[in-house]
């Protein structure tokens, strides 16, 4: 982006009309960070918008994309350059889960999740690295899950791929930009409320689950914030994420994939539940 040093500076929030994303629009603002705000519905991000503007003061901007389609990510930070406005922070968080076995979808919906999941933030890091290493510094946040470091069941079959390409990709980012000022952390979080299991089918399924399995939206955001200040390059949220995947790491791999194939079927939706996407 051109004289991204003389932009104002914002944090690109992606998938923020709902969930991990609002929670992550709201804590920012409230740091008093200006925002961008990006979605596919544009009524919540307008909602959003206008909560934040009046409860925080800030400067907070709606560009409604869909990430599905292969050139938002371009067209987006095309938008934002048009606005004179440079992003200093981005939080990958658009995302979605396609429900079923592999085979039981047609590829055009396993393309568009790779693209919301893994080709969209890796291009909107690639466009927008260049103007942090400028300006000497830079922030950037992917929302991956702990599903991206435990063996992945069946069903969903993308998506703890995804999230696992997402930690590695982070990694390799955190160690090329930090002398350069830039931090990158992998967020992993476990059963979050939001509306994600709502989309996907599976909330009727998780009612029953331990609610000490799960955790609200806007403690994950406060310990990704603070992990991202600490210069962590891999958060796992909530100590009892951090012990299921400490578990895991111990067991061999057969004993393992036994364990995860077992415990997948209490949340696993069958193949003719049709995938939705979310604050994608």
């Amino acid at each position: 982006m051109e004289n991204s040093t003389m932009a104002a500076t914002h944090a690109l929030v992606t998938g923020a009309s709902a969930g991990i994303g609002a929670a992550f629009a709201r804590e920012l603002a409230a740091r008093g960070q200006p925002l961008l705000l990006t979605a596919r519905r544009a009524d919540r991000l307008d909602a959003l918008a206008a909560e934040l503007r009046a409860r925080h003061g800030v400067d907070v901007q709606c560009l409604p994309h869909d990430l599905a389609q292969p050139d938002a990510p371009r067209l987006l930070c095309e938008e934002i350059e048009r606005r004179g406005l440079a992003v200093d922070t981005l939080v990958n968080n658009a995302g979605y889960g396609v429900t079923g076995s592999f085979v039981s979808r047609d590829w055009p919906t396993h393309a568009d999740f790779i693209q919301v999941m893994m080709t969209a933030p890796t291009e909107l890091c690639h466009r927008l690295l260049p103007g942090m290493r400028e300006r000497g510094s830079g922030r950037i946040v992917n929302v991956a899950s702990l599903a991206g470091l435990i063996p992945a069941p069946a069903g969903h079959t993308l998506y703890a791929a995804s999230k696992a390409y997402l930690v590695k990709f982070s990694q390799a980012l955190a160690l090329e930009n930090r002398a350069h000022g830039i931090r990158v952390c992998a967020l992993c979080p476990g059963f979050t409320y939001s509306e994600f299991h709502d989309v996907n089918g599976a909330r009727e399924l998780l009612t029953d689950m331990p609610k000490w399995l799960w955790m609200e939206a806007e403690p994950v955001v406060r310990q990704a914030l603070a992990a991202l200040d600490r210069g962590e390059i891999v958060h796992v949220t909530g100590g009892v994420n951090r012990t299921i995947k400490r578990l895991f790491k111990l067991l061999p791999d057969r004993l393992a994939l036994r364990l995860i194939d077992r415990r997948g079927k209490d949340f696993r939706v069958g193949d003719d539940t049709p995938p939705r996407q979310s604050s994608s």
